[in-house]
């Protein structure tokens, strides 16, 4: 029977319960603080935030700490603290977070390093760490804490960039140098929140996200993630933020080797495969950028205009350059400058100069520089084109040395646009340092976004869009137990292998097994010409490197010559199958399973030079009809099955018809499947079907 993690739906009024235990930590009331140095930089930054609460230091051998009278211990405090930050070595911070915990306090930041991260005696003392904190909430070990902005607590033991907000957007990291370095930002964008998780002991990204959405002020949230400990709680997660209307966008390392060994040895946690986790975060609905810089970018946008409808944009600009690299961007991000119509386009020509062309991207050139409402009217005609966002390309002039005074004026003039027409709105300046903050923080008051960079502005407006496609997919979890990573195993041959695919529905080629050279001319004979000979057996898995295959053999002196040459080299068992000669495309087609996110199916171009050409996606199981559909086109064989040049097109219903049964076998065997690859499903022209030229499975022994 399949194992399955079925989700429980929630009402949108209803918060997880994780997120309402998290609320006394994240709002407190009164804060204490337990330990020396660091604590009273905590106690700086909380004023400096504006916290209107109750600050209770926590030394033994201080009288006080910031001019405030100390306690000797958390036994001594006159209530409850609703929050604690931690800052005691690694050793006493377990005895402090037992005292608070005994207390009844409403969770702790734990600063101290040198738990799981470390390694096994590390792992000790955090599961005893995780034993003293009981139920109390617990964020590290290992982290630097967290601001609230909005209501001004920054349990937070050093400088920060951020300043006091009515509502923001969220930022969630496992680093605390990540988190601190996001908060210098000087782009405009509104932060709510700073949250970092450190080894995640207790509290992690799920809970975070929860905790997060139920407050209504946060407009979005913005993840780095370094590694998905508790995927079902993401996906569930994820599924409460996209019913309360809060888009998730995320910034994942572990794209190369070198950052993935860096991610284990700094989080104590396995980044994964970043193919698989792309796949996951898909399925949980949360967009995916690949830089800092995006990240923030993609924040505004969703800030102030939330997620996208789709991918069509216009650009406005006074430079023929600047519309040129605005169409490279575009192509670049995949974002679609679709032309006006032919109303449309009059519609705008009436408000152009003469020697400008109404085209998107469109350069107006710079007569009406100086006529604010002309400008008005050129951009609001714009508008009236129906685009998921209109952009306007603006690079401000240093304000120490120039006039801003004409910038101003396309400001204003792009304001009463998008008053008057209703439609969603950016400026774009191709130069990061050309957009000065107040100017950006102007415009997001004004319901416009300010983007720096051109490159990552599309870049960010194209995962605007993306979080606007994406929909947790309401399909269950398969749960697989656990990968026999170091048990015995069995590699079926090719022969067994595809016996068991054949239960499932799949086709294979006709074929017969023999032992001797006379049996495999007799065997070709009754399949018929041509055919198909490999040597199957254990070891023999990779047959083309081995030389363990012959194809298209034609008479039977080429039987003949071929078996001897294989009985020699390999003294295994012959197979003699019918040969596939009508070929439309070939894939290959996968099961494998990632440690952390579970199973996935790898669909790609197939053959024998599946690894040089690299041309893959990747889906989480159990996967639709559509999402393979979907996967199969976005391949660049894709193009192969829908009738390249001319050329017949492929039987892309029963290939997708072939993926499922293969899955329909995996989830079947999922106790005993360790892998699975068809290479090559062979794709024959429309109405003829698909077949698996060759399998291998790999199933643990016990």
């Amino acid at each position: 029977m399949l194992t399955m993690e079925l989700r429980q739906t929630q009402t949108p009024e209803t918060a997880p319960s994780t997120a309402h235990a998290l609320q006394r930590l994240l709002r407190p009331r009164s804060i204490a603080l337990v330990g020396g140095a660091a604590c009273a930089e905590v106690m700086r930054q909380c004023r400096r935030v504006g916290f209107a609460g109750t600050l209770w230091p926590i030394h033994p051998g201080r009288d006080e700490l910031e001019g405030v009278r100390t306690y000797r211990s958390v036994a001594d405090l006159p209530e409850p603290p609703d929050a604690a930050f931690v800052a005691v070595n690694r050793h006493a911070t377990v005895e402090a977070v037992r005292a608070l915990a005994a207390r009844g306090s409403g969770g702790a930041v734990c600063y101290a390093s040198g738990f799981a991260e470390i390694g096994v005696s590390g792992e000790r003392l955090q599961s005893e760490l995780l034993a003293a904190a009981a139920n109390m909430p617990l964020i590290g070990p290992n982290c630097h804490g967290l601001i609230n902005y909005l209501d001004g607590v920054a349990l937070w033991p050093e400088q920060h960039g951020g300043i006091r907000q009515a509502r923001g957007v969220a930022l969630v990291t496992q680093s605390g140098n990540i988190a601190l370095n996001l908060t210098m930002q000087r782009r405009g964008l509104p932060i709510g929140y700073v949250i970092t998780l450190g080894n995640q002991a207790r509290i992690g990204l799920a809970d975070a996200i929860e905790a997060l959405v139920d407050d209504r002020r946060v407009t979005a949230i913005g993840l780095h993630i370094e590694g998905i400990g508790d995927p079902g709680g993401f996906m569930r997660a994820a599924a409460f933020a996209r019913r309360r209307g809060v888009p998730l966008v995320a910034l994942k390392s572990g794209r190369t080797e070198l950052s993935t060994s860096l991610a284990l040895s700094h989080t104590a946690s396995l980044a994964g495969s970043d193919a698989v986790a792309e796949a996951f975060l898909e399925r949980a609905g949360v967009a995916r950028v690949h830089s800092l810089p995006v990240l923030l970018e993609a924040l505004k946008v969703l800030h102030v205009h939330g997620p996208l409808h789709g991918r069509d944009i216009a650009s406005m600009s006074c430079s023929g350059g600047e519309a040129g690299l605005m169409a490279d961007a575009a192509a670049a991000a995949q974002l679609n400058l679709r032309p006006f119509s032919a109303a449309q386009a009059q519609r705008v020509a009436a408000t152009l100069p003469a020697l400008a062309t109404a085209t998107n991207p469109l350069d107006y050139h710079n007569f009406s520089w100086d006529d604010e409402s002309a400008l008005a009217e050129t951009y609001a005609a714009v508008m009236e084109a129906g685009f998921d966002l209109t952009l306007l390309v603006l690079d401000f002039p240093r304000q120490d040395r120039c006039s801003q005074a004409g910038f101003r004026r396309a400001l204003c003039a792009l304001t009463t646009a998008t008053s008057r027409t209703g439609a969603r709105a950016a400026v774009v300046a191709t130069l990061p340092e050309a957009l000065p903050e107040e100017r950006a923080q102007e415009l997001i008051n004004a319901g416009v976004v300010p983007l720096c960079g051109l490159e990552d502005a599309l870049a960010a407006v194209a995962a605007a869009a993306q979080a606007g496609r994406l929909r947790p997919t309401p399909v269950a979890a398969v749960t697989w137990h656990p990968r026999y990573a170091d048990a015995p195993s069995q590699v079926l041959s090719e022969w067994e292998s595809k016996r068991a695919l054949a239960e499932r529905g799949l086709v294979v080629p006709a074929g017969l097994k023999v032992k001797t050279v006379e049996a495999a001319i007799a065997a070709a004979s009754a399949l018929g010409y041509p055919v198909a000979l490999k040597s199957v057996g254990e070891g023999i898995a990779h047959k083309s490197e081995l030389g363990a295959v012959r194809l298209d053999l034609r008479d039977p002196a080429a039987v003949r010559a071929a078996a001897i040459e294989q009985l020699a080299a390999h003294q295994a068992e012959l197979l003699v199958e019918e040969m596939v000669t009508d070929a439309v495309a070939e894939l290959i087609v996968g099961i494998n399973r990632d440690p952390v996110i579970g199973p996935y199916l790898v669909i790609g171009s197939g053959g024998i030079f599946v690894e040089l050409v690299r041309d893959r996606r990747v889906l989480l199981l159990p996967a639709s009809a559509a999402d393979i559909h979907e996967a199969i086109r976005s391949l660049r064989v894709g193009a192969l099955v829908r009738g390249y040049r001319g050329r017949s097109r492929g039987d892309q219903e029963a290939a997708v018809a072939a993926v499922l049964s293969i899955q329909q076998l995996a989830l079947a065997e999922e106790r005993r499947l360790l892998e699975l690859d068809v290479n090559p499903l062979i794709i024959r022209p429309q109405g003829h079907g698909a077949v698996a030229a060759d399998a291998l499975i790999r199933l643990a022994r016990n």
